[in-house]
Order: structure tokens, then sequence, then C-alpha cells
């Protein structure tokens, strides 16, 4: 026997446009409001539409996307480079630890919003209307 627990006239949320909106940083239901208050800082409610963004808990997913994202990205280039130029060890650290550094600064913010924008589609923690949940 199984349970599903569904509020009544709940509208299906799309995912993937969800995201898009999160990854603009921009609310995920009227893709008008800002996301942010400061850099990482997800403001409580959206000053467009008042749909209450503090629900959300990204806490270190965003980070490892960022990582992975980033890694293949400089990795591949590394590869590229050694493979058609010949650099020195001082000339590699020059190149690829503040490219490392800026693409991780650049792709956190749309990156959480994403994940802010996925969580609020999925219903996940209090974006289901029913309260906060932990």
């Amino acid at each position: 026997m199984s349970l599903e627990i569904t509020a009544p006239n709940q509208q299906d949320r799309s995912v993937r446009d969800a995201i898009v909106k999160g990854v603009k940083c921009r609310c995920p239901k009227c893709g008008e409001g800002k996301m942010f208050d400061k850099w990482l800082k997800v403001t409580p409610t959206c000053s467009n539409c008042g749909e209450e963004l503090y629900h959300e808990r990204a806490q270190d997913f965003p980070p490892y996307i960022t990582i992975t994202i980033v890694g293949h990205i400089v990795v591949t280039l590394l590869l590229v480079v050694e493979a058609n130029f010949e650099l020195s060890m001082n000339t590699h650290l020059m190149i690829w630890i503040p490219l490392a550094f800026v693409l991780s600064l650049l792709m956190m913010q749309p990156v959480k919003g994403g994940v802010v924008g996925m969580q609020w589609a999925l219903r996940m923690f209090g974006f289901d209307g029913n309260g906060d949940h932990e």
C-alpha cells in the first residue's frame, strides 16, 4: 500500500524553466525578481511576485557542481595547451591557477541559482507550501 500526499490545487512546476531562471539569478517562479541580496545570499522573498525563497538549502551542492565544471574546463584546456606548446611550469601556474579561481567565482552564483530553482520546482524543503522543513 502506498501513500501519496499532495496539496490541493498545486500546479506543476517546470524543473527546466526553474533552473534556467535560477541560472539567470532570477526568481524561479516569475523570472523577474532578483534571487540574491548579496553575492551568494538568497533574498528571503521575491521583490516582484512575493514568492518565499528563504526555504533554500543549497549548502555544499553548488560548490561541488562548480568544481566539477571548472575542473573539466581547466583540465581540457591544460591538455590542449600542453599538447601544442612547450611552456615552463611557472607559466602553467600563472595561467591555470588564476583561470580556475576566476571561473569558480563567476560560476558560483548562477550555479547556486540553478540549484535553488531546482529545489523550488521539485517542492523540496519548505517550497511545498506546507511550512519550513529541515
